[in-house]
């Protein structure tokens, strides 16, 4: 099977599409006909070569909408990089477009559905959407498109049935988590307490950050707790210097890979992005969310609202977090009774698994090409 995956900018857009990409390459060996592509200056330049794949450069700016300079540069740059794309397709002659998010899908997607209406191709669309709410990539992209894939039962309304809920493929290291106990002995965790994960990305939150700082000094940490604070590069020493062994726990800069995290976490608290997202939901474990203020259309918000209504996260907003306010939902949210509440809740959330649902969806739109 040829298949070519457009997606970029962040890793809530590229872990899923290496994720697909590598159960392809599991699945289906030499056979499975890869290719990625992106932008030379974002994070795909670096994870899709690394992850083994090779990796087409084009133009792709963000579709901006607030100044007529922007949207003229905007139109210029896309519709270069719908000239480099048509290329592209024609030469990969892939069965299947998977566009898993970011600007640099809109020249892809596009040149793809001009190569079907022209009869020069053949090659179905998807588009992954991990948010609850889309961005304006993703609006003007649905309905081009044979199929919208996304994690929550009900996408959004504008989707209407191309939307088909699969979950959001994850990074294969968190498809099977280690031992609890394992983790825990790993990050210099006590194995009898329950644990809270603190993660704000690997540069770091600092209103995250000093909530939870202030909420530990102050005693607000529920009985029977400790914390893993996963500080971010840049705010590390400036958080371990105002918790010199106050912190029941461990404070780390960064994990690579989060698996041994995840493992000992009971409750987490982080930011509301995509990939956050379908981890949480995937590995079952509940939140209190933080949505980013300045994400773009605040889908962050939308995000975690999402989870909320379902009962799996409480939210709140970055400008009301503090220590009496982080502090007030812990001990609210650590009792036993409600944790299990939001454990059960997200539980609900889970698809059986996003990879193999995914793959099917595939297959089903390649069989499609036969009759199309």
């Amino acid at each position: 099977m040829r298949i070519l995956f457009a997606g970029g900018g962040t890793g809530g857009h590229i872990y899923p599409a290496v994720a697909i990409a590598d159960a392809l390459r599991e699945r289906d060996g030499a056979r499975a006909q890869i290719a990625f592509v992106g932008t030379a200056d974002r994070l795909e330049a670096r994870l899709v070569p690394q992850a083994g794949y090779r990796l087409h450069r084009i133009v792709a700016r963000p579709l901006r909408r607030d100044r007529v300079d922007a949207l003229l540069g905007a139109s210029f740059a896309n519709g270069w990089g719908v000239l480099q794309a048509l290329g592209i397709v024609l030469r990969e002659r892939p069965e299947i477009v998977v566009a898993t998010g970011g600007y640099v899908c809109f020249p892809v997607v596009v040149a793809a559905r001009i190569l079907r209406a022209l009869h020069l191709s053949r090659a179905k669309i998807a588009l992954l959407e991990p948010n609850a709410q889309p961005g304006l990539t993703n609006r003007l992209l649905a309905p081009i498109v044979d199929e919208v894939w996304g994690s929550l039962p009900q996408g959004d309304p504008r989707f209407g049935a191309r939307y088909v809920c699969t979950g959001v493929p994850i990074r294969r290291s968190l498809r099977s988590l280690p031992p609890r106990a394992a983790a825990m002995e790993r990050l210099g965790l006590d194995p009898q307490r329950r644990t809270l994960l603190a993660m704000g990305g690997s540069q770091g939150a600092r209103s995250l950050n000093d909530a939870l700082v202030g909420a530990v000094a102050e005693g607000m940490l529920p009985a029977g707790w400790q914390v893993l604070h996963l500080t971010g590069e840049r705010e590390y020493d400036r958080v371990r210097a105002r918790l010199p062994g106050a912190a029941r726990g461990a404070i780390r800069p960064y994990l690579d890979d989060p698996a041994d995290a995840f493992a000992a976490a009971d409750l987490v608290l982080a930011r509301a992005g995509a990939s956050t997202l379908a981890e949480l939901i995937a590995l079952g474990l509940p939140a209190i969310l933080v949505p980013y203020p300045h994400a773009a259309d605040d889908h962050q918000s939308a995000n975690a609202r999402a989870l909320e209504r379902a009962g799996a996260a409480v939210a709140i907003a970055d400008a009301e977090l503090g220590a009496a306010s982080l502090g007030a939902l812990l001990a609210r949210l650590c009792a036993p009774d409600r944790l299990a509440e939001l454990h059960a809740a997200i539980a609900t959330l889970r698809t059986s698994e996003p990879t193999a649902l995914i793959l099917a969806r595939i297959a089903a739109l390649a069989g499609r090409n036969t009759h199309t």
